[in-house]
C-alpha cells in the first residue's frame, strides 16, 4: 500500500489515555511517531541545503504546491480543508516504508481481526515502525492459525493532532499518486468516524477525486493527465480483481455443507485462479510490474480482508457533493450531519433518504 490513510498516528494519543495491556506495542508507536517529529525540519530548510537531491527538492515543491492549494479557500481556487500545520516540514525516513501493517484473519473468513484504541476506534491492523516487529508479531499470529499479511505504508495521517510532516517515502511514488496522497491525508481530520473505516476513506476518496479533478484543471499538463489516467486504470483493475477473489471466498466459506477439508480445497482453487488471472492482467498492462510485491507475499484471507471496499461509499459522497453544488466545506459539514446516525444508516442519509 502506498499510504495507510486510517489512523495508524492516534496510537500515539491512545498511549496517554489508554490503560491498554499491550504497552509494549503502543510504546512502539508513540517511539516511532516521535522519532519522526523530532528529525523533522522545515520543508524551506530541506530546498535550501545543498545537499538535498535535485528531485526530492523537486518533489518538496510540488507537495507544498499542491498543500497550499488544499488548505486555501474555495474563493480563492482551493479545496478549503482545515490547516492543521501538516506537510510543513520534512523528513528523511530513511527506511522504504514509514510503518509497516499487519493483517490478520481466521482460516476461512477474509473478515480481518481488529485492535481497538482510545479515540481511534477499532482498526483491522496493527503498524509498526520497525519492519523487524512487524514480521515478529505476524509470526505470533500465523503460530495462533491465522492467516497473516505484512505489507509497507508510506504515508498516514494523525488526524491533526500532530503536525505530520512530509516523509521521503511519500517522495518514492510518481508526482500524480504524490499528489493524491497530499489531498488525501489533508483530508482526513476534516472528518473523522473512530471505528468507521468505509466512512473514513470513502470521504477521503471523494475528497482527493474531486481535489485531484480540480488540481489538474488549473495545473494539469498532457502528461501529468495520462499519467494519472494510467495509474488510476490500473488501480481499479487491480482492485477489482482483489474483490472478485475476495467475493469467491466469502460465497464459499458460507457453504455449510462443505467440510473444513472442503473448504482449504476450494481455497487454494480461488487463489491459485487469482493468481493466473493477475498474470493474464499483467500481460495486457505490458508487462506492469507494480503490483508484483502484493503478490510476492503471498495472497490469503488477510491480504484480501485488507482490500475490502474502503471506498465502497465513494459513489455516495459523491452525490452528496453534487448536492451542495461542489462546495467542499457545505459538503464535509453535511458528511459530518451523516456520521451522527447509526452506521447502517449512514450510506442512505449520504444519498439524501
Amino acid at each position: 500500500m502506498r499510504r495507510a490513510a486510517w489512523a495508524a498516528g492516534l496510537l500515539l494519543a491512545g498511549v496517554a489515555l489508554s490503560g491498554c495491556a499491550d504497552v509494549r506495542y503502543l510504546t512502539q508507536a508513540a517511539g516511532g511517531q516521535l522519532d519522526l517529529l523530532r528529525r523533522a525540519r522545515p520543508v524551506e530548510a530541506a530546498l535550501a541545503d545543498p545537499a538535498t537531491p535535485t528531485e526530492v527538492r523537486r518533489k518538496l515543491r510540488l507537495a507544498s504546491e499542491v498543500r497550499a492549494f488544499a488548505v486555501a479557500p474555495e474563493a480563492a481556487g482551493g479545496l478549503g480543508l482545515p490547516d492543521h500545520g501538516s506537510f510543513l516540514k520534512f523528513v528523511d525516513v530513511g527506511r522504504p516504508f514509514v510503518v509497516w501493517n499487519v493483517f490478520s484473519a481466521p482460516e476461512f473468513s477474509v473478515t480481518l481481526d481488529t485492535s481497538c484504541f482510545p479515540v481511534a476506534g477499532c482498526v483491522g491492523y496493527r503498524g509498526y515502525f520497525s519492519e523487524a516487529a512487524a514480521r515478529a508479531y505476524a509470526q505470533e499470529r500465523r503460530a495462533a492459525g491465522r492467516d497473516v499479511s505484512v505489507g509497507g505504508v508510506s504515508a498516514y495521517s494523525t488526524l491533526g493532532y500532530l503536525n505530520d510532516p512530509v516523509l521521503s517515502t511519500m517522495l518514492a511514488y510518481p508526482d500524480a499518486t504524490l499528489i493524491r496522497t497530499v489531498i488525501h491525508e489533508l483530508a482526513h481530520p476534516a472528518l473523522y468516524v473512530p471505528g468507521d473505516t468505509v466512512f473514513n476513506e470513502s470521504y477521503a476518496t471523494a475528497v482527493e477525486e474531486e481535489g485531484m479533478r480540480r488540481w489538474l484543471a488549473a495545473h494539469g499538463t498532457p502528461e501529468l493527465r495520462e499519467q494519472d489516467r494510467l495509474a488510476q486504470e490500473r488501480q481499479s483493475g487491480f482492485e477489482a480483481l482483489l474483490l472478485g477473489a475476495r467475493a469467491q471466498l466469502e460465497a464459499l466459506y458460507a457453504r455449510p455443507d462443505l467440510t473444513g477439508q472442503r473448504r482449504r480445497e476450494g481455497k487454494a482453487a480461488v487463489l491459485a485462479d487469482l493468481n493466473a488471472r493477475y498474470a493474464t492482467l499483467r500481460a495486457a498492462w505490458g508487462e506492469y510490474a507494480g503490483y508484483d510485491a502484493y503478490f510476492a507475499r503471498g495472497v490469503n484471507n488477510a491480504s484480501l480482508g485488507a482490500v475490502a471496499a474502503y471506498a465502497a461509499m465513494v459513489p455516495d459522497f459523491q452525490a452528496l457533493l453534487a448536492r451542495v453544488d461542489g462546495h467542499l466545506p457545505a459538503f464535509t459539514e453535511s458528511a459530518r450531519v451523516c456520521a451522527q446516525r447509526p452506521q447502517t444508516e449512514r450510506a442512505a442519509c449520504l444519498r439524501g433518504s
